[in-house]
């Protein structure tokens, strides 16, 4: 089929529908291979309207799904990731990195090879009732998203949040894809007991510049209308300004604070962008296909934030950096938080509906 007037060919080397056309070898892998990218530039004048990469979804057979977090960055302690990998393909995902645990690639593997955890929902109903557990929040997730679009056929989040229905047990979840909204009733449920909060990550208002740096995960216009419909159902909502990438989108961060909270959104909270490991040469690749114009500025800039190297990994440093333009992020956003009443922090999650449901079925039972 003919391209219509006037669009823009995909960069060359470029794969339709994903963040990243780089497969770069693992930290850990003692061989390492690279494509050439005039073989990319062939591929891709062979195929004008970008090749197609499918995704391909294997059982982990993890025997246990709560994982604590250790971190003073961040305000949870606990928790719970139904997948591995995440086909939303940001360019920017900090969880990159986990893939190369599993000897596979930070880069499209990432977004194509995913692993999902059937069993999640039983482990966690076996976990909940153990005498030790007390109900603390558990957030879903932390390194990849519970909503990307496998969700929508293999329902394992739905399930584990089911099972902390069952339980009262309180959870949050982060997610930048619209399916949250078919969970409102659960949520809903929990928040009456002031056991549940979503957090929904909005990075730009524009649909294009949205699309290839999040290209499977939901438009900006209907990650308002969920921000929208869990308000509606009574669940509190965090817009997360994340990641802000200076001379990308950090001119938007009063407009995206605007539109969360003409939505319903109650606070807000943002990260600027992090790059561990291989992700530096992923976004680095993006950023010079995509934004050849200004690529030096944004990389000079991350370079102010992180103290002359494009990412820092230390604690306290990592999330927000540091010196006068990561003071600037900050004052714009905590200054225009206030203006649109989103500067208020997020009532903490309860346990006290907490309960042990008698009789739980075992996970081994026949």
């Amino acid at each position: 089929m003919d391209q219509p007037p006037n669009t823009p060919l995909p960069p060359l080397g470029s794969i339709r529908g994903r963040g990243t056309s780089l497969n770069p070898a693992g930290r850990f892998d003692r061989l390492s291979l690279h494509v050439l990218p005039s073989h990319l530039g062939d591929l891709a004048n062979d195929a004008p309207n970008g090749r197609q990469l499918p995704t391909s979804v294997q059982p982990d057979d993890s025997r246990s799904v709560i994982n604590r977090v250790d971190s003073p960055d961040l305000s949870f302690n606990w928790t719970l990731n139904p997948y591995r990998g995440c086909e939303h393909g940001c360019i920017y995902c900090y969880a990159r990195p986990g893939h190369e645990y599993l000897g596979l690639s930070s880069g499209l593997d990432f977004e194509t090879r995913l692993f999902a955890k059937h069993d999640a929902p039983d482990l966690l109903r076996r976990e909940l009732a153990r005498p030790a557990w007390r109900g603390e929040p558990i957030v879903l997730s932390g390194v990849t998203d519970p909503y990307q679009p496998i969700e929508r056929d293999l329902r394992i989040t739905r399930r584990c949040l089911e099972v902390c229905r069952d339980f009262r047990q309180p959870v949050a979840l982060i997610t930048k894809n619209r399916l949250i909204e078919r969970d409102a009733d659960l949520l809903a449920d929990l928040a009456r007991d002031h056991a549940a909060a979503a957090a929904i990550s909005l990075t730009s208002l524009d649909p294009h510049l949205a699309a290839i740096m999040e290209p499977r995960a939901s438009a900006p216009r209907d990650r308002l209308a969920a921000i929208r419909a869990l308000a509606d159902a009574g669940v509190p909502v965090t817009v997360m300004t994340a990641p802000i990438i200076p001379r990308i989108n950090d001119h938007e961060i009063p407009a995206l604070l605007r539109a969360a909270a003409d939505a319903g959104a109650s606070s807000a909270a943002y990260i600027t962008l992090r790059l561990p490991y291989q992700i530096k040469d992923l976004f680095v690749d993006w950023l010079r296909r995509h934004f050849p114009d200004r690529a030096d500025a944004v990389l000079n800039a991350l370079r102010q934030i992180h103290g002359g190297a494009l990412y820092r990994a230390s604690f306290g440093l990592r999330q927000r950096g540091s010196g006068p333009l990561a003071a600037q992020i900050r004052s714009l956003h905590r200054a225009f938080a206030a203006t649109y009443n989103l500067d208020r922090p997020r009532p903490p999650l309860r346990s006290a509906a907490f309960r042990k449901p008698d009789d739980q079925p075992s996970l081994f039972a026949p």
